[in-house]
């Protein structure tokens, strides 16, 4: 499955399960890790769990296992890693406690200037 067309499938798979405040993040250049951090916001654990996990079961469907879950049992913040596409789901006052919104967007720093001494 191509990138663009496994990004698709998770912001639908968001909206079907009406997931809030859906937020995609493009980390090109920024990190190894991933090419988009796609965050969103669930109502209750119980939603954030199933909006995850059910991400996870169509990626899997699709034929994109995820590399890990994490943050299924709590519910306070779901992480499923597809490679290319990192899903985070929180609870609204997780999420604005770790802005990753903010994080991601600041600007990369590329070099410090010299100080005199």
């Amino acid at each position: 499955m191509q990138l663009e067309q496994l990004k698709t499938l998770v912001l639908d798979t968001l909206n079907d399960l009406k997931a809030r405040d859906i937020t995609v993040l493009d980390v090109r250049g920024k990190t190894s890790v991933t090419d988009y951090m796609i965050v969103a916001s669930g109502t209750s654990d119980r939603h954030v769990k199933a909006i995850a996990e059910t991400v996870a079961f169509r990626a899997k469907d699709a034929g994109e296992a995820p590399l890990g879950c994490e943050g299924l049992n709590e519910g306070e913040w779901a992480l499923v890693d597809l490679n290319g596409v990192v899903v985070h789901v929180m609870l609204p006052k997780v999420r604005d406690f770790y802005n990753l919104e903010r994080l991601w967007s600041a600007p990369t720093l590329v070099a410090r200037a010299a100080t005199a001494s």
